[in-house]
């Protein structure tokens, strides 16, 4: 329930402006709709006048693709050491590349512990390694940097490409402005000879 003295009205329904809550709660009653707070924080509050069950209804759904697209992007981690082998690096980039191709976002680290910390260059060349592996389908949010003890490393998906279609230029002249294209000849007709009129033979 509205409970200040005056609200603004916007929408495509009212004269947008300020109105007594009295004069408003009527003008939504005559509609057959409701006084609906869009923003009650405001001074004086926005309010609109529409059905307040469709409103309803909208906010969930819009709420409810929120919550569909968060949960189809997700952030996978991916964890190196210093020390980490080719075949561990292979499997890694196929775990990182499908990720990638599912539409999630990738944060690769490199772990350091103890002294290894010292050995800064090979966390970076790894991860360097991995953005080369990964160009096709994701590339790097910026360039490794050192968060503690982690060497971190952001990449995220490339939208697929697209064929370009080869539209051919339309040609809006008249039918008798355009250009005639040239026709093949036609092979000739085998002409023969003329007959001749037989000697006869005398009599």
């Amino acid at each position: 329930m509205i409970r200040v003295p005056e609200v603004r009205l916007v929408g495509e329904n009212v004269e947008v402006g300020v109105y007594r809550t009295e004069e408003a709660l009527r003008m939504a009653e005559e509609q057959g709709l409701d006084l609906v707070e869009i923003s009650p924080n405001a001074a004086p509050p926005v309010c609109r006048i529409i059905d307040y069950n469709k409103f309803l209804y909208e906010k969930k759904k819009k709420e409810k693709e929120m919550k569909a697209n968060a949960h189809k992007s997700e952030v996978k981690e991916i964890r190196f050491t210093p020390n980490t082998d080719d075949h561990d690096f292979d499997f890694k980039a196929k775990h990182a590349e499908k990720f990638l191709k599912d539409g999630n976002k990738v944060k690769t680290y490199v772990q350091f512990k103890g002294r290894a910390i010292m050995f800064k260059e090979r966390g970076e060349l790894i991860l360097l390694k991995f953005a080369e592996r990964l160009a096709e389908v994701g590339g790097l949010e910026g360039m490794p940097t050192m968060e503690g003890k982690r060497m971190i490393a952001i990449f995220a998906p490339k939208a697929a490409k697209k064929k370009p279609k080869e539209d051919r230029p339309k040609d809006d002249r008249p039918k008798e402005d355009r250009p005639q294209q040239p026709r093949e000849p036609r092979p000739a007709a085998e002409s023969r000879p003329a007959a001749t009129p037989s000697e006869g033979t005398p009599e």
